[in-house]
């Protein structure tokens, strides 16, 4: 990539040779922001439509929660109020993440 620090890769996007995949220019050659935002909203679009419409896993319970059979394999979450509290810890994690970014 020519950045050796991770969060700062993205950046090169910016520069004037854009950004190079795997460091090679045949493979992905970016070069506009505007071009790979759209091609994230459109594959994270066909994904998302794909798991609500019945995906692998079948019918989606409620499709604004991401999880499913195979979300909790250990059935941690079994009893309401537990699943609850994870819920909740499971919030205040990720907000202490973003936070700490």
């Amino acid at each position: 990539f020519g950045e050796a620090v991770w969060f700062k890769a993205g950046s090169q996007i910016f520069s004037e040779g854009g950004l190079d995949y795997l460091g090679s220019e045949k493979i992905i050659h970016a070069q506009s922001i505007l071009a790979i935002l759209g091609c994230q909203v459109v594959l994270m679009g066909l994904i998302e439509g794909y798991r609500v419409g019945g995906g692998p896993l079948g019918e989606v319970e409620d499709p604004m929660y991401p999880g499913g059979a195979t979300f909790d394999p250990l059935d941690l979450a079994s009893d309401p109020e537990t699943a609850a509290e994870l819920k909740v810890k499971e919030i205040k994690n990720g907000r202490l993440a973003m936070f700490a970014m």
